[in-house]
């Protein structure tokens, strides 16, 4: 197993890291956009649609990217819709996750799967016009992300119940602890001081998302970290409340290894979005 996830892992970075770094926008843009569709596809099964209902979401995702990349939303998003991006993650992760998995099943299958499908095509605009802002700045929000996630992981392994009794959401995610929220907040805090000293070291003319926030003080960006890396948190518990919902270990098996695009990539769904609604007060 092992060596299936290292085996898939460097083809994903030997396909992603040249896209990104490419001179034009295209290569990432689809690349990204191939990931997604096959995340709509995804959903579509976890919500338990036969086989032409999940190509349709599929193809639904797809248009609306499209769409949304022909109006221009790509380069100039209206404030509204990552307000009401940020707001729908927020509410619902909320909502979901007090409600827990029986909660989630009472939803009417269409409007759960029309849901996901809307939040997954603002989850690719977000992220390729967090690339059209420039590479330092994706990055630095993509890492916010993996930081969260590895260090609330081994502070979880190491001090998992040691400091808070109880488990931070036990029907969804049981092996998930309080001490791993507050050691992937570390994480992120200890990486925005690390990538602001680089960016102002070497004079990186394209401002990282640490950076940008960093304009308003830390009086204000540490509350944004904060709420970026429990986002992160959020993110995953949904897919993982769905998935049990499912009664499914995986989203697929489109990753050896790994499992599925949104196994990957569930922590990204609501913060890349709320990254830009942030940039968007700014």
């Amino acid at each position: 197993m092992l060596k299936q996830r290292v085996i898939t892992a460097l083809v994903l970075l030997a396909l992603l890291l040249p896209a990104m770094f490419a001179t034009v926008s295209w290569p990432f843009w689809s690349l990204s956009l191939l990931m997604i569709t096959a995340g709509a596809w995804e959903w579509g099964r976890l919500n338990g649609l036969g086989a032409r209902m999940q190509w349709l979401g599929a193809m639904l995702c797809l248009l609306l990217c499209t769409l949304a990349d022909q109006m221009g939303w790509v380069q100039s998003t209206p404030a509204w819709v990552w307000w009401l991006s940020g707001s729908m993650w927020v509410l619902l992760g909320a909502w979901m996750i007090q409600r827990g998995v029986a909660g989630w099943s009472l939803w009417p299958r269409p409007l759960r799967w029309l849901v996901g499908l809307f939040l997954l095509a603002l989850a690719w605009v977000a992220l390729a016009q967090a690339h059209q802002r420039g590479v330092n700045f994706l990055l630095s929000v993509l890492v916010l992300v993996w930081a969260a996630d590895v260090f609330a992981y081994f502070f979880g392994r190491a001090l998992g119940g040691r400091w808070v009794s109880f488990k931070l959401a036990p029907s969804i995610s049981p092996g998930k602890s309080w001490e791993g929220v507050f050691g992937g907040m570390l994480g992120v805090f200890l990486v925005a001081f690390a990538w602001v000293a680089v960016d102002r070291h070497f004079e990186i003319q394209v401002p990282s998302f640490y950076s940008l926030l960093l304009l308003k003080g830390w009086g204000v960006a540490a509350p944004a970290l904060m709420f970026m890396a429990a986002m992160s948190v959020v993110g995953d518990l949904v897919e993982s409340l769905v998935k049990r919902s499912a009664k499914m270990k995986d989203s697929s098996g489109l990753l050896p290894g790994h499992g599925g695009v949104l196994d990957r990539v569930d922590a990204l769904l609501p913060t890349l979005p709320l990254a830009m609604m942030l940039m968007v007060w700014l």
